[in-house]
């Protein structure tokens, strides 16, 4: 009988005082799909990073198919045969799609000039393999959204040889079509023998996924078990060491308030095309679709992060049109925003958790001296902390050494400091985990009873119906149809998403 593909034991490791993980030990069978879950700061990414070689164990033994493994960097993990796709996102942002794909292994010609026909001709193939045929393999990766920046990613992971194959929440900012796509592409390699260690939130694609799960909680390995011994709900208790009742919806009642943001015949290029909407005070509206439908840039044009090609917008019954030239002049106007890549826009990685918490109130925040009010810093910190329970060892640690569902809660909970009327929100619980979902979503929640205005955008069909009073579906740069919350169905839902790419390829 041949050894596990991967073998640990009493596998420890510590970020100063903050034990990450306790002499865990685990296995994943060759050829077998192997869920991973956990509350965010359970250790379920640096368990994954020490694996691919991007940090170093404290103590404990790694096999690979019954060889001693201690990869020493992840270039050394891939030359063993394992490859890992972060959930934090590494795409070259100046370089081409096809130039991300191969960047360790391009084509070249006499080992020194790089064979431009073959880099593009294995990277429509690669791209093929994720559903991404259209995608010229020369666009630069920065011309590109969050989701197709994470299919790029897993493309380069698929199209190298690997043993054992690492996703960290692969689908969270995926479509339903692309997870599917996705899925296909990962029992085919089950079926050739690779082993896939796969990292999720989302607890109900794991069924119909995984063989196994073990379930992580405070850096401890507290179950792993056959994935058709477990339920739904059983791995929530797991994960949160307490039973837990049936998720509520969140927004509740009806949303009739007055105005507080209308938007007519938005243009910005071929991303956003003629949009209209209204947004009510009170109201948590929707916006819905696929990758690429124009969501995260009509949210930009709103906050005055990049600038519209034509169209008005306006602000409760002011008839003047509301332009903001840059984003502080929409905060000044009342706005929040949450972006959909933390990393490159909502957090300072070497800055505290403390200084982060504080972003959104910095012109508040100073004394007339222009000193920092330590005290009123320390307690809007604390009141983000307790708020979200923010697993951190004390407001002066770096917020690059949380968790991503915990840098999440910060850079949503920053905006309880100041006094907001209209919330922009794209994609806020990326990475988070299901409790932390909840009190997000309760945040919001209380947020639209307080009578603030809130718009939604997200990839997540459960989430929409969820949290939401309306949902409007984009598709290839407009809106395409519109439900009410107890209208809201998968089938219809997703015609709307492809509606626009339907209508533009028949014309």
């Amino acid at each position: 009988m041949p050894p596990p593909r991967l073998t640990i034991q009493a596998l420890e490791k510590s970020f100063g005082a903050n034990r990450v993980l306790r002499r865990l030990d685990l296995t994943i069978a060759p050829g077998e799909i192997h869920a991973l879950v956990g509350g965010n700061g359970a250790g379920k990414s640096t368990l994954s990073k020490i694996i691919a070689g991007i940090a170093t164990a404290d103590a404990g033994e790694l096999r690979l198919d019954g060889a001693p493994y201690r990869p020493a960097t992840r270039l050394a993990a891939t030359a063993a045969g394992v490859v890992m796709v972060l959930q934090e996102l590494n795409v070259l942002p100046t370089l081409s799609v096809a130039e991300n794909l191969f960047l360790s292994n391009l084509p070249r010609r006499g080992g020194v000039i790089v064979n431009r026909r073959e880099l593009q001709s294995r990277a429509r193939l690669a791209l093929g393999r994720v559903g991404l045929t259209h995608l010229d393999p020369d666009t630069p990766a920065a011309a590109l959204g969050i989701g197709h920046q994470q299919l790029v990613e897993i493309a380069a992971g698929l199209a190298q040889s690997c043993r054992l194959l690492i996703l960290d929440e692969p689908t969270a900012a995926l479509t339903q079509g692309e997870i599917e796509t996705l899925f296909r592409l990962l029992a085919e390699l089950r079926a050739h023998g690779t082993s896939v260690l796969y990292i999720s939130h989302r607890l109900n694609e794991l069924a119909g996924l995984a063989d196994r799960v073990s379930v992580l909680r405070d850096g401890q390995l507290v179950a792993m078990l056959p994935i058709a011994d477990t339920t739904h709900d059983r791995l929530i208790e797991l994960m949160s060491g307490t039973k837990t009742a049936p998720a509520a919806r969140a927004a509740v009642g009806s949303a009739a308030g007055q105005l507080a943001l209308q938007l007519r015949s938005v243009r910005i290029g071929t991303a956003v095309r003629d949009v209209s909407l209204e947004l009510h005070s009170g109201e948590i509206l929707g916006l819905g679709g696929l990758v690429g439908a124009g969501r995260t840039e009509l949210l930009r044009v709103i906050y005055g992060a990049d600038r519209r090609d034509g169209g008005e917008m306006f602000l409760g019954a002011d008839r003047r049109p509301f332009a903001p030239r840059s984003p502080a002049d929409a905060v000044a106007a009342g706005f929040a925003f949450v972006p959909e890549d933390r990393k490159q826009h909502g957090i300072l990685a070497p800055r505290s958790v403390r200084e982060n918490a504080n972003l959104a109130r910095l012109a508040s925040r100073h004394l007339w001296l222009r000193a920092v009010d330590g005290t009123a810093e320390a307690a809007a910190t604390s009141r983000v902390v307790d708020s979200l329970a923010v697993r951190c060892t004390s407001a002066e640690q770096p917020i690059a050494e949380l968790s991503g569902g915990n840098q999440q809660k910060l850079v949503v909970g920053r905006w309880l400091g100041r006094e907001v009327r209209i919330w922009l929100l794209d994609e806020p619980t990326r990475g988070v985990d299901v409790d932390a979902r909840r009190r997000i979503y309760a945040l919001l929640a209380e947020r639209a009873a307080a009578g603030e205005a809130i718009l939604v955008a997200s990839s997540d069909y459960e989430e929409l119906a969820t949290l939401c009073h309306r949902v409007l579906v984009m598709s290839n740069g407009g809106i395409t149809a519109e439900f009410a919350a107890a209208d809201l169905r998968p089938d219809t839902f997703m015609a709307a998403a492809f509606r626009g790419f339907a209508s533009t390829t028949a014309a």
